[in-house]
């Protein structure tokens, strides 16, 4: 039998990157998920695109309701930015459109995350000082 290889893929059509960083984030499975797909679907020049959350939670296979949860997980992480938008129906009326999505730049997400970071490893640092403080305090009490 006679080997056939796979046909040939091009390396730029039909793919987009994601960024290696975004696995030290510990984003929830389902926000990876949304954030893949805004990546695949935004503009590679303006970095935004404005997929409903119907259309995003049909590619993802999540109800509107939790692909909006996500959303706002990548907001408060500075992976993206939404901006409301309006539609002009053929009568005239404005309505509200889909939320236009700006893919924002992955180091202000980790420096963010860096920040947090070292807030917290902070925190646990005075609470082991003043927990030492409080039973240094108590063994003199003790002894006394």
């Amino acid at each position: 039998m006679k080997y056939t290889p796979w046909p040939k893929r091009d390396p730029v059509k039909n793919y987009f990157q994601l960024p290696n960083e975004i696995f030290l984030l510990g984003l929830s499975p389902g926000a990876l998920a949304v954030y893949s797909y805004l990546l695949c679907c935004e503009n590679r020049q303006t970095y935004q695109c404005w997929p409903s959350y119907k259309t995003i939670g049909n590619a993802v296979r999540m109800s509107a309701n939790t692909v909006r949860k996500y959303v706002c997980e990548l907001e408060e992480r500075q992976l993206i930015s939404t901006e409301s938008t309006t539609v002009t129906t053929k009568a005239g009326l404005k309505r509200n459109g889909n939320l236009l999505y700006t893919i924002r730049p992955i180091q202000l997400a980790l420096d963010q995350f860096y920040e947090q970071q070292l807030a917290q490893m902070d925190t646990a640092a005075e609470r082991h000082r003043a927990a030492t403080a409080l039973a240094l305090r108590s063994e003199k009490c003790n002894s006394a």
